[in-house]
């Protein structure tokens, strides 16, 4: 018989409502405790929350089709448009196909010296600044991962947009303003935050338009190239819209490309410097064997299987700290998951943050052990227990070129310097459309010994 899932009492929903606009991974945490699956009433919003491997493969993967992208990723289609990560249908099929090519693993393989090279200019920086203060390592992360991005899957130079960064950090705060008040706030209404959130839609879209006009030009001089950005355009060359329909599609779309290819990989770096910092023992191991590895040279691609140690401490800082840490849902039609009645309609959110620390799935799981990832141990758990980038169809593209990215420039970084945190200082979980660090990562750099 199906029935409805368990939800709070009517005395605390009030406070878990209140914790979803302003602690949305208390939220999760308190719904969590309330069983695998839960049902919370959102006025007039019915949300389904599923925490167990074998409902989130229902949901993601086995009927993926009934269950569209949802809240959170609706109120970023303002800027994303139909791109990549909010559309839907026939339309993400054929931009899933037009992209694909860009990453397949022989091309990300190629692309190894080009991280290696944007690391390495990273590791010069931050040893620079020895003797000098705190800087922001997360900025600067941030930065390197827009550079890689841009050579690894545009084939442009990013170095100038210095803009995209901060722009798309107010994007998501507008995103994730609008997904919490559930759109009773006009977006029409001249409030300072709408004014900040125009202007950055603009810069996005000037920076947008610059990158394609560039290109074009290359394109029109060289031929096309095998990059993403190449294959986007040749894609809405191809489909026949008027110049304006292209311009907004191209925007769209590469926009989209921009935000997915460079903030999950510069949380996954951040968290993972902090916690090496805060576990020496395991910063030891990565030291060791990234000196072991590549003695004092640069890593290339064939590097990756020898650098297992660091790979599975990168593996268990994004299942603690998921770049990607719900995934939001929009039943199309009324369905049952694990005997559970989901009306149509109704938003559903797999969340990995809450998956990753089920206690069922894993022991002590608020405790950084890199050792959950030794084979054995990953043969032993139920696939959908680890989740970091999705799963199903839309699992992530990009998964590969990140954790190639991730693992070398962790080796490269822990190899030379030494980071510490600056007293006092909490890196604070800021759930927005990614798991961002509030307030960034503000470390002293020394060379390592």
């Amino acid at each position: 018989m199906r029935t409805d899932p368990p939800g709070p009492p009517a005395r605390a929903l009030p406070g878990l409502l209140r914790k979803f606009a302003v602690d949305r991974l208390g939220m999760m945490k308190d719904a969590a405790a309330l069983g695998d699956a839960v049902r919370v009433s959102l006025g007039p919003k019915k949300l389904y929350i599923f925490n167990r491997p074998d409902y989130a493969k229902h949901v993601l993967a086995d009927n993926s089709t009934n269950y569209h992208k949802g809240i959170g990723l609706v109120q970023s289609r303002r800027v994303l448009g139909e791109g990549l990560l909010t559309s839907d249908g026939e339309v993400w099929r054929a931009q899933r196909q037009t992209v694909q090519p860009a990453f397949k693993p022989g091309r990300i393989n190629r692309q190894a010296h080009a991280v290696a090279q944007e690391a390495a200019k990273l590791v010069a920086l931050l040893g620079a600044q020895e003797g000098r203060g705190p800087l922001d390592v997360l900025k600067e992360v941030t930065t390197l991962t827009l550079g890689v991005l841009g050579r690894t899957l545009l084939d442009s130079d990013l170095t100038p947009h210095t803009t995209l960064a901060p722009a798309f950090e107010q994007v998501q705060d507008q995103a994730m303003l609008e997904m919490v008040s559930q759109g009773l706030v006009a977006s029409w209404l001249p409030l300072p935050a709408q004014a900040r959130f125009r202007r950055a839609r603009r810069e996005l879209y000037r920076v947008a338009d610059v990158l394609v006009a560039g290109r074009r030009a290359r394109i029109h001089a060289e031929g096309p190239g095998d990059d993403a950005l190449s294959r986007i355009i040749e894609a809405a060359d191809r489909a026949g819209s008027t110049p304006g329909q292209a311009r907004d599609r191209l925007r769209q779309e590469l926009v989209t490309l921009l935000l997915a290819g460079h903030e999950t990989t510069a949380s996954t770096l951040g968290w993972t410097l902090h916690l090496l910092e805060r576990h020496p023992e395991a910063r030891a191991a990565v030291r060791e064997e990234a000196r072991k590895v590549l003695g004092d040279r640069l890593p290339d691609a064939e590097d990756l299987h020898r650098l297992s140690w660091t790979t599975m401490v990168v593996q268990e800082a994004i299942r603690l700290y998921p770049p990607v840490w719900v995934l939001p849902r929009v039943a199309q039609q009324a369905d049952e998951v694990g005997g559970y009645t989901v009306s149509a309609g109704a938003d559903v959110l797999v969340c990995p943050y809450i998956m990753h620390r089920h206690p069922g799935l894993w022991q002590d799981p608020g405790r950084f052990d890199p050792e959950r990832f030794a084979p054995h141990a990953v043969a032993s758990r139920p696939r959908y227990a680890y989740i970091p980038f999705g799963a199903g169809p839309r699992f992530c593209v990009g998964s590969n070129l990140g954790m190639m990215e991730a693992v070398l420039v962790t080796a490269l970084i822990t190899r030379d310097l030494d980071l510490r945190t600056v007293p006092g200082h909490r890196a604070i979980a800021d759930p927005m459309l990614s798991l961002r660090m509030r307030g960034g990562l503000p470390m002293t750099v020394s060379a390592a010994r």
